[in-house]
């Protein structure tokens, strides 16, 4: 058939790219003075061959290619590492350059504003505003709204389990929510256990709060090996373990929920707290959503951290804790700090999620992360020295990088400074200053002449250190 022929050439030669829509039946049938039924036919063709897919009301639509066959990073460490905390260490002029006004951001996990829900989030804080009251109690203030708490309750409950809105405290943001968590666990000068590589923020967090770091083997596909966790905990006193479970950052991995339900069971025999930091919840790609570890806690004893930041309002900086046995030390420490998170932001967004249509959002949001995830993985896999390898993430927007062993990436990343460009190097990920030759790069931008370049760029950069 012409048309299928036509449109799979288009697609093939980059002319179609995932993401860009195709007339609609009647149009295509006009231009091609063809019957509609012709073109519902060879849509049809197309989509069997995994070229196009339908969406509900919205039309046809350039499939996202799947994740290029590139290898997997290698497992950074080979046994686990004691890393004391040393206050006085001051991390080189990096995470100020990491989020700064590049002319090409790609070393921040900030996603593009430009696939939030502003103008419907703004109508809902003025929609939240014109309510005669926020709370009724201090309490209120303290936990937060009853209506966010509530939606979020009703959230787990959508995701097949039971958290208590009385369990869940509202934090700003989700780094609150993990500082807080870590504080009611743990004392200055304890032993935090943590998944290796780490998002540097929760480094930083870990010495800010005194904690010492002990840094696991972490593998690139499904996370933490659960024997060699165990007989860390046997050899170790751990206060208390920060993991991510589900789309990690920057691995990208998701952990099966049966091994999730083997973690909680070994950390419960072994009497230490899970903080689980799962900001990335919602931005899983699979259909159906993994469960975090919190589902299988019959004992209080995992501190489940979630925000909206990365999901819905980047600005609003709302977050929450499921806080189990610990809820009362949490509500103690944040009355004890910032005493209540500010209320018109938690207003707006239980607005949104009553009175708008959040799950199509998400849906719409995981389309374009996992479509713009794969082009850089594509570009990548084109662009940068062939011995790269590269994660291949279940969800978010970031992708951790393995370059030669020639390569520096602090080096790489001040070349790329003088550039405008912007990277996240990958000893800031490890306490002890590993992954010298590795990056991480923010998916999260629209496809454009100027990214491909940047990218282009790099692979010619990290050549050149080869040679």
């Amino acid at each position: 058939m012409e048309i299928v022929e036509e449109m799979a050439n288009l697609i093939a030669d980059g002319s179609l790219r995932p993401g860009d829509p195709l007339p609609s039946v009647r149009t295509a049938a006009a231009q091609r003075k063809i019957s509609k039924g012709t073109v519902v036919q060879a849509y049809s063709v197309l989509e069997n061959r995994r070229l196009i897919e339908a969406r509900p009301q919205s039309g046809f639509y350039v499939r996202a290619r799947g994740p290029i066959s590139t290898q997997l990073p290698r497992v950074g460490l080979t046994r686990p590492s004691v890393v004391r905390s040393d206050p006085r260490e001051r991390m080189r002029e990096t995470l100020g350059d990491l989020v700064g006004a590049r002319v090409t951001s790609l070393g921040s996990s900030f996603a593009d504003p430009s696939l939030f829900p502003m103008q419907s989030l703004n109508k809902a804080l003025s929609a939240a505003s014109r309510q005669s009251s926020y709370g009724d109690t201090l309490v209120d203030l303290q936990l937060g709204l009853p209506a966010l708490r509530r939606a979020i309750a009703k959230r787990y409950l959508e995701m097949g389990y039971v958290v208590p809105m009385d369990e869940i405290v509202i934090t700003c943001g989700g780094m609150e929510a993990i500082s807080l968590s870590l504080q009611a666990v743990a004392h200055p000068g304890d032993l935090v256990l943590i998944d290796s590589p780490m998002f540097f923020s929760g480094l930083q967090l870990l010495k800010q709060l005194g904690l010492n770091a002990l840094e696991m083997p972490t593998d690139p596909q499904d996370g933490l090996d659960l024997g060699v966790l165990d007989r860390t905990l046997s050899r170790h006193k751990v206060a208390a373990c920060l993991l991510m479970t589900n789309c990690q950052n920057p691995l990208g991995f998701t952990m099966p929920e049966a091994k999730k339900r083997e973690l909680v069971k070994l950390l419960l025999r072994h009497g230490v707290p899970l903080v689980e930091n799962d900001v990335y919840a919602e931005l899983q790609f699979d259909l159906l959503k993994s469960r975090a570890a919190k589902a299988f806690d019959a004992n209080g004893m995992v501190l489940h951290c979630g925000s909206f930041t990365k999901c819905l309002a980047p600005g609003f900086k709302i977050g929450w804790v499921a806080a189990g046995r610990f809820r009362e030390a949490i509500a103690n420490r944040k009355f004890a700090t910032t005493l209540g998170t500010s209320v018109p932001p938690q207003a707006a967004i239980a607005h949104y999620l009553l009175h708008n249509a959040y799950d199509r959002h998400l849906r719409n949001l995981r389309q374009q992360l996992q479509e713009r995830v794969n082009q850089m993985s594509g570009a990548i896999a084109s662009h940068f020295p062939s011995e790269t390898r590269l994660s291949r993430p279940a969800g978010g927007f970031v992708l951790w990088i393995q370059l030669p062993e020639a390569v520096d990436s602090f080096k790489l990343f001040e070349f790329a400074a003088n550039r405008d460009i912007g990277i996240a190097p990958g000893p800031i990920f490890s306490a002890r200053r590993r992954y010298r030759n590795f990056i991480r790069l923010n998916c999260s931008h629209a496809w454009s002449a100027s990214l491909d370049e940047a990218l282009q760029w790099l692979g010619r950069s990290a050549i050149d250190m080869c040679v």
